[in-house]
């Protein structure tokens, strides 16, 4: 029998852009480990729309 992996896919979204006001949405589709990221993912990541680094948090 095959084992179900620990590593799912998760999207990030961009927490500045959305209450920014400006058009579109800035996402990142990464994978975690299960057991050992119990909790929502947080990672700098760079918006291309806002022309800086700034903070994404897991959505799904």
């Amino acid at each position: 029998m095959a084992k179900k992996g620990n590593r799912i896919q998760v999207i990030l979204e961009c927490t500045e852009h959305k209450n920014s006001g400006v058009a579109g949405m800035s996402r990142y589709i990464t994978t975690k480990n299960r057991k050992n990221t119990t909790g929502r993912m947080e990672l700098k990541k760079f918006n291309a729309v806002l022309k800086r680094y700034t903070i994404h948090k897991e959505i799904k």
